[in-house]
């Protein structure tokens, strides 16, 4: 039908709403008193966040919400807390929910409804409260609102308290119809059903000899996955991993050299630190590759026993080229180490050569985050000199069974890998990739790394000065499109980024472009 559901920022669209008010609570609803300009102003207007579905260019919907207090509603029958039958931290008040009489066919509310839902989330309201005509009292129920306290108001305008919970929507007409979020966020990735029925599998002992079994399957798919010798499963996320990694390399004693173009090449140097290592650095600007003769240079100007990098750097979505750290590590006789947390299941990863890689159960593989692993390529002893918790060498020495592990997320990650069988998986991710970022050029933004040395799983948007990567992050997510856009590195430097890791249906992909598009546009018209 054409119908644009978002939040009002333009003096078009706010004078369209004073004209709707209007019609509504003083031709409609005789709740305010005519006037000669025909427009009625909201009382908490400076106050109000108007969320509105437009046709075409006309404001044919909208609902107007606030937090400060007192709310409207306290006035009428006191602080709304002491009468609610649930609690509330952080509640809104809605008000002022108006359509078109010509479009009030029942689609147009629940949409409105699904906006402010998704709204509330987002800024975290946990409860919402309004004064809901009683002519609508069934309309209301279907949006999920429940009635409490007295009815307020005046004859032939009489409004019902009521109150809406995530729950009380989720349960409602409009919140079963409430289409699903599209994540395209680099992690939590989306989980097949496969795999969640695999986590909910009966326990097991992990001293069993069928956990064993199941454990000997699962390392060998991984070192399949990527030409490793050996694989360490933990229960932990990928920061364990290189703290493990680190603690290898403090036992090594020699200096090491950190290659950083991006944050997550500075949390290596974080974990290296933390652990008192002896090492340089070649930093390089974000998004920018390492030069093989630059670190040649650098290898020939000091004695390197270890060199540390991030194969795909999530915060830019550039792939560093291991092929040639390979070549260096085994010319120069260093140890090479390799971040692979965002590469393993979403290209093929080689780590023959490699001493010591990390990797994780989420992002690529689909599986649930929880389980990270250290590929090794050589024999490691326990030491008394790391923690216990860290020690590789335990892992080993215990055949990887050194500590309690989580049976469900273990039969969820072998399920996961089963998807590895061929290449058609890396293939789809590349496709989708392609796709999409010829989409996002097409609209006019930049993609901060050249396409030769991009990863698939991930591209970066440089957000043009003018406008805000969170606003536009925020308009996407109130349509229905998680990206990700929140974490500090990428709000300091305005980016934003669509990870490709998930398998998206062609409209979906569509559809969240299109979605990118308006929202720049609303965004720039308002600017």
């Amino acid at each position: 039908m054409g119908y644009i559901y978002k939040v009002a920022k333009n003096a078009d669209e706010l004078n369209q709403i004073h004209s709707l008010n209007y019609e509504t609570f003083v031709e409609e609803i005789p709740q305010h008193g005519s006037n000669k300009s025909k427009e009625l102003v909201d009382q908490f207007h400076d106050e109000n966040t108007y969320l509105i579905c437009k046709h075409r260019d006309e404001v044919i919907g909208m609902v107007a919400l606030r937090h400060n207090r007192p709310f409207s509603l306290d006035k009428k029958i006191g602080k709304i807390e002491g009468q609610l039958p649930v609690n509330a931290y952080f509640p809104c008040e809605i008000r002022l929910l108006a359509v078109k009489k010509e479009y009030r066919n029942g689609r147009v509310f629940v949409g409105i409804a699904q906006l402010l839902a998704r709204y509330c989330l987002k800024k975290g309201y946990d409860l919402a409260v309004i004064s809901g005509t009683t002519r609508r009292a069934k309309l209301y129920a279907q949006l999920g609102f429940q009635p409490f306290s007295q009815l307020v108001g005046k004859e032939d305008a009489y409004f019902q308290p009521m109150y809406l919970t995530r729950d009380t929507f989720e349960e409602s007409v409009a919140g079963r119809l409430m289409p699903t979020m599209k994540s395209f966020l680099p992690g939590p990735v989306s989980i097949r059903d496969e795999v969640t029925e695999a986590l909910n599998e009966k326990p097991i002992s992990h001293r069993s000899t069928e956990f064993h079994k199941l454990l000997s399957k699962v390392k060998g798919k991984l070192c399949n996955l990527t030409n490793a010798m050996n694989v360490q499963l933990l229960m932990g996320t990928g920061t364990l991993a290189n703290d493990m990694i680190a603690m290898q390399l403090k036992l090594n004693r020699g200096k090491g050299l950190i290659l950083v173009n991006g944050e997550f090449g500075n949390r290596l140097v974080d974990h290296a630190n933390r652990c008192g290592l002896q090492f340089d650095m070649i930093e390089k600007t974000w998004g920018e590759p390492f030069c093989s003769e630059e670190i040649k240079r650098k290898i020939h100007q000091s004695e390197y026993s270890w060199l540390w990098a991030v194969h795909c750097e999530t915060s830019t979505g550039m792939i560093n080229d291991i092929d040639g750290l390979k070549e260096l590590s085994t010319t120069h006789n260093i140890r090479l180490c390799l971040d692979c947390i965002s590469t393993v299941g979403i290209i093929p990863v080689d780590l023959e050569d490699v001493f010591l890689a990390s990797g994780v159960s989420g992002k690529g593989l689909g599986a649930y985050t929880g389980i990270s692993f250290v590929y090794h390529n050589k024999s490691i002893k326990s030491s008394p000199l790391i923690p216990k918790y860290l020690d590789l060498g335990i892992y080993i020495e215990n055949e990887g069974v050194a500590f309690s592990y989580s049976s469900n997320l273990l039969h969820a990650l072998h399920t996961a890998l089963d998807s590895y069988e061929t290449l058609e998986k890396f293939t789809h991710i590349r496709k989708q990739y392609s796709f999409i970022r010829s989409e996002v050029e097409g609209i006019g933004l930049k993609i901060l790394v050249d396409e030769e040395f991009s990863s698939p799983g991930i591209m970066t948007i440089v957000v043009p000065s003018h406008l805000l990567s969170t606003d536009i992050g925020d308009e996407l997510y109130i349509q229905g499109y998680y990206l990700h856009y929140e974490s500090s590195y990428l709000k300091a430097n305005n980016w934003l980024q669509i990870a490709c890791m998930n398998r998206y249906d062609d409209q979906d992909i569509e559809n969240m472009i299109k979605h990118l598009k308006n929202g720049i546009g609303h965004i720039n018209h308002c600017v």
